[in-house]
């Protein structure tokens, strides 16, 4: 195990860049096109390739610029096979229940219907939220050439496979919960959610923007096989520099009525300012679940691979909170910085409460970021490789159940992994190395480790190594190339799974 200082993030080595779509179009610095070609569980069970790369005088090819156009191509590649296999969205889209117009609802075999009903966020409460169904009888990608915005939905994908998402922005999904007192499992609002009404497989999420939502970003329920998320970027809510974010307006919507809403008010009126909820808030609770039923026969199935993924101020499932199944992380930035920071200033308006009124902060509210890293239960298996976890508590948990259950255990382990923890004083503890490694902070500490091994027939890698980044190097790297609206290349790039040097 090696300890390192400050330096660690400093540029260590020059990048070799290799040409991908044409040799005339500029790459991101350092990040050679080949990067982001498709790995991981998705390429397994016959591959993905979604609708393929067909041009856009193809009358399977759709681009879409209203929510009824989207809507209707959705249908239309329910409905039939190979009737759509290409859906460009060229516009940001607002598809709230209340926003969608007469006709996308009236559609004979309308995909779009109306999800959870908002209670107390004024916009969300004008718009209305919905559930696109997307159940495409064959292959079928959908993109953004320039990384549009999609607010008030949930992608439901299900009773399908082959599907491929990509450079699009997720917004505006996130209320205040008094129904559960900050438990958030009243509205189960998730940007995305697989094999709900139908098991799912062969499914690449790429190069999209998560904001926040409700419950958590994408949720995989039993039966969900082959998936992979790569390049993706989770940024929470930016209630700290804008005035007008989404959190924003709902604590001044709050504060505008505090008696009406018992939680709310009990912070205020225990030392908690709007400017302390919006700092501690604006964090994503929860990342990916992958088995929504304890026990359930269909979780064995289950397998992810999440690679270049980043982080920021997300508490929990960073990624994923796992039961059952295998999933293979790489190249993950886990960064709660924010959200240690956030922890601190709800820890130190805790402390000056009197101890009867602590004890309800503790007991009946849920106001605190947990800051849980990737969680292995119920005979899972997570390997996590060349990965970094900064300020993060827990990077590695195998129960959340019972820790006297072995039933309810996971195996979980880290490879060459760096661990960062800044304590009060701003200074930095790094640790690098395996999470088997004597004394290694990254644990998983909860129940007895149980020695890793994949849940494949022979106990095998279920796939070869991919190519995998320096974890140094893994800020500059997303910084370049995560998340939607990033990358300025070639659209067609968008439609292939593996980028050839020209």
């Amino acid at each position: 195990m090696k300890t390192f200082g400050k330096a660690l993030f400093s540029a260590r080595c020059a990048w070799l860049l290799i040409l991908a779509a044409t040799p005339l179009q500029a790459e991101p610095v350092g990040v050679p096109y080949s990067s982001f070609d498709l790995q991981g569980f998705a390429t397994l069970g016959g591959g993905t390739t979604g609708g393929g790369v067909i041009p856009e005088t193809d009358d399977a090819y759709r681009k879409c610029a209203t929510p009824l156009e989207f809507i209707t191509a959705i249908r239309d590649s329910n409905k039939k096979a190979g009737a759509v296999k290409v859906i460009e969205i060229t516009a940001d889209l607002n598809l709230g229940w209340n926003e969608i117009d007469a006709a996308s609802k009236a559609l004979a075999s309308t995909p779009i219907r109306c999800h959870a009903p908002p209670k107390l966020h004024p916009t969300l409460i004008a718009s209305g939220v919905s559930m696109l169904d997307i159940a495409a009888k064959s292959g079928l990608t959908i993109f953004s050439a320039k990384g549009v915005t999609l607010k008030h939905v949930t992608l439901n994908i299900k009773k399908t496979s082959n599907i491929i998402i990509r450079n699009l922005r997720f917004d505006e999904m996130w209320e205040w919960d008094e129904a559960t007192k900050g438990d958030y499992d009243s509205n189960d609002w998730d940007f995305m959610v697989l094999s709900n009404g139908g098991a799912v497989s062969n499914v690449w999420i790429d190069h999209c923007t998560f904001t926040k939502a409700y419950d958590g970003i994408a949720d995989m329920k039993k039966g969900t096989q082959n998936v992979t998320f790569s390049w993706c970027r989770y940024v929470g809510d930016d209630g700290a520099t804008n005035p007008r974010s989404h959190v924003r307006l709902q604590i001044a919507a709050l504060e505008a009525d505090r008696k009406s809403h018992p939680f709310y008010n009990f912070l205020r009126t225990h030392g908690f300012t709007p400017e302390d909820i919006v700092r501690i808030i604006q964090g994503q609770d929860k990342g990916h679940l992958m088995g929504a039923t304890k026990k359930a026969p269909g979780n064995s199935l289950l397998s992810s691979t999440f690679h270049h993924l980043w982080f920021q101020n997300v508490w929990d499932r960073c990624v994923p909170r796992l039961r059952g199944g295998q999933v293979h992380n790489y190249n993950l930035f886990v960064d709660d910085s924010t959200a240690l920071a956030a922890r601190r200033l709800r820890d130190s308006r805790s402390d000056a409460m009197p101890p009867s009124a602590r004890a309800t902060l503790n007991k009946t509210y849920n106001f605190n970021p947990f800051l849980n890293g990737s969680i292995s239960t119920e005979g899972g298996a997570i390997l996590v490789e060349k990965s970094i976890y900064q300020d993060c508590l827990w990077p590695l948990r195998n129960n959340q159940g019972d820790v006297n259950d072995p039933s309810l255990t996971g195996k979980i382990k880290a490879i060459d992994t760096i661990h960062i923890m800044h304590g009060p004083d701003g200074k930095a503890t790094t640790v690098r190395g395996d999470s088997t490694d004597a004394g290694n902070p990254l644990g998983p500490f909860q129940a007895a480790v149980i020695p890793f091994s994949w849940n494949t027939p022979d106990g095998s890698r279920p796939y070869p190594a991919p190519p995998m980044d320096d974890p140094v190097e893994l800020p500059r790297i997303l910084a370049a190339g995560a998340g939607a609206g990033t990358l300025d290349w070639p659209k067609e790039n968008w439609l292939k799974t593996k980028l050839y040097r020209e």
